[in-house]
């Protein structure tokens, strides 16, 4: 069964139309909008519509998400972009090139990680917790939780737990 087609005399996207052409579900739509991600405007009838740009926005946002951007930055970044007319190339090039140190960094972490597994995994031992080469007597158990063995250079995990509601 194929989508239904979009009517391209329109400039702008009911939520159904977005999330269709954007290739999330409609409740990721209204996700990234609660978000302050993406932005829409009300009909008279309360209904939401979606500028054509915000295509290019949820696009964004996916790719970052992709690549472990926490959602704090990509709302941060995006806030850098004009409202009210499409992004050009430079306008995208400012925002993407926010995270250029950082990824650069994360590869690096990844490489890291990627060399330090096969090691690990070619002894067969598969105890890392007693391993006499990665973890001897458990000494950086005392260092406290998480991953110590890459010298501290992974980030806190990217999820971002939803604020708390007031319940007064």
């Amino acid at each position: 069964m194929n989508p239904a087609p979009v009517d391209l005399r329109h400039s702008e996207l009911t939520v159904g139309e977005l999330a269709r052409r954007s290739g999330v579900a409609a409740s990721t739509v209204r996700f990234y909008e609660r978000e302050g991600l993406i932005h829409s405007r009300r009909t008279s009838g309360n209904q939401r519509r979606y500028a054509r740009e915000t295509l290019r926005r949820i696009a964004f946002v996916r790719a970052a998400q992709r690549i472990g951007i926490r959602l704090a930055d990509i709302r941060d970044a995006l806030s850098l972009l004009p409202r009210g007319r499409t992004p050009t190339q430079e306008d995208w090039a400012l925002v993407s090139g926010r995270w250029h140190d950082e990824l650069t960094l994360r590869i690096e972490v990844l490489l890291k990680l990627r060399d330090k597994l096969i090691d690990c995994i070619g002894c067969g031992c598969l105890s890392l917790d007693g391993c006499a080469l990665v973890n001897p007597c458990d000494v950086l158990g005392g260092s406290g939780p998480g991953a110590r063995g890459l010298g501290g250079l992974l980030r806190e995990t990217p999820y971002e737990p939803p604020a708390a509601q007031d319940a007064s």
